[in-house]
Formats: C-alpha cells, sequence, structure tokens
C-alpha cells in the first residue's frame, strides 16, 4: 500500500512537473512582442536599425522555439521562457537606442539653428572695413590646400571672399564673391580658420567684413 502510494506521488509530481514544463511562457513572449512593437513605432528601423534587426533576430529565435516545441509531443517551453526574456531586453534596447538617437538629432538641429541665428545676428551687424574701422592684423594664418585636380589641370587664379570677422577676431562667416570653381572650397576651408586682433570702435569690439583674395598660382 505504502509503495502503492508512492508510486502515485512520484506520479503526481512527474505529471506537475511536465505540466509546468509543457506550459508556453505567454506572459513573456507576449511582453516581448509588445517590446518590439513598440520599438518599431519609437522609428528604431531609421533610428537604430542595428538595434532593431537585432531584436527581431532574437523574436525569430523565439518564434522558431516555440513552433519546435508545440510539434513535440512532451513539450519544454523554459528555453523558450529564457528567449523570450532575451527578446524583451534586445527591443527594449532598440526603443532606447531610437529614443536617443532621435534625442541626439534634435540637440544638433536645435544647436546648428541657434549658430544659424547667431552668425545672422553677427553678420547684420558687422561694419565694413574703412574710415575708421581699420584693417584688422591677422594673427593666426592657414594656407590653401592647393586641390589636387586643379593643380593636374594647371588651374590657377585668384579666389575672392568677403569674411566676416566677429568680436572675437574669429572669422564668423565666409563666401565667395569672385570664383574660381576648382578652388573656391579651398580658399574658404583656409580663411574660415583665420584669426585676427579683435576691432575696436569706441573702446568696444564690434564685428567687421573685410575683403580678402587668395592667388593660386599653377
Amino acid at each position: 500500500m505504502r509503495i502503492a502510494r508512492r508510486c502515485w506521488a512520484i506520479l503526481l509530481g512527474a505529471a506537475l512537473t511536465a505540466a509546468s514544463c509543457g506550459s508556453p511562457p505567454t506572459p513573456d513572449v507576449d511582453a516581448a512582442k509588445a517590446a518590439l512593437d513598440k520599438a518599431t513605432s519609437e522609428r528604431a528601423g531609421q533610428l537604430a536599425p542595428d538595434a532593431l534587426n537585432a531584436a527581431q533576430a532574437a523574436s525569430a529565435a523565439l518564434d522558431a522555439e516555440l513552433k519546435t516545441q508545440e510539434a513535440k509531443w512532451f513539450k519544454s517551453y523554459d528555453h523558450a521562457r529564457e528567449l523570450a526574456v532575451a527578446a524583451k531586453a534586445a527591443a527594449d534596447k532598440a526603443s532606447a537606442d531610437a529614443v536617443a538617437a532621435r534625442e541626439k538629432a534634435a540637440a544638433v538641429a536645435a544647436k546648428a539653428k541657434a549658430d544659424a541665428e547667431a552668425k545672422a545676428k553677427v553678420k547684420s551687424a558687422a561694419i565694413k572695413v574703412g574710415g575708421q574701422i581699420r584693417q584688422p592684423v591677422k594673427i593666426k594664418d592657414v594656407p590653401p590646400v592647393y586641390p589636387a585636380i586643379a593643380r593636374s589641370t594647371r588651374v590657377g587664379g585668384a579666389v575672392t571672399i568677403e569674411a566676416t570677422i566677429g568680436t572675437d577676431g574669429r572669422v564668423v562667416d565666409a563666401q565667395v564673391v569672385r570664383s574660381v570653381p576648382l578652388l573656391d572650397q579651398a580658399a574658404l576651408d583656409a580663411v574660415r580658420q583665420w584669426e585676427y586682433t579683435p576691432t575696436l570702435l569706441n573702446g568696444k569690439p564690434v564685428p567687421i567684413t573685410i575683403t580678402v583674395t587668395i592667388n593660386f598660382k599653377p
């Protein structure tokens, strides 16, 4: 009698264990799918494509494991549960990466807008050199790099640039007013790195506009 009871106890325990292992981890699977949907809605495909690809791969592995277990007579969903947790973590990371990328892009755009507004303000207040406003003294000179294509085709000439100098003596803006197409960018790259002594008007630094010419000899 005791042996029979022990056998029944063992069988009951085995049945309970099998039932536990044979139950799909539905809450974990649903959580993983919801996390992946959220990552997609956060535009992770555009903002964090690598992270989203990893999340989709984890979700695919989960789906494959679930199908494998469904086809078995004796099912065990322990690995599926682990995959579901991993898939959710990957999807959560994709969402977080997308949010971070969007915030970074917004910050960059805001800075670019602020810089553009500040540049426009300086340009509108800039005074042209002449009369009481003397030509500033250059304290940092960066020579232009002669473009290889221009040198090889023996293109030379003079590029004239109008530069706006801020109150700190740095070049705020530079625009070509007399162009040599193959040489313009090289001239601009050089001028934008130049620095001058600040220009004073009534003892206060003011932004100014100067015209410079860079000669390229082939």
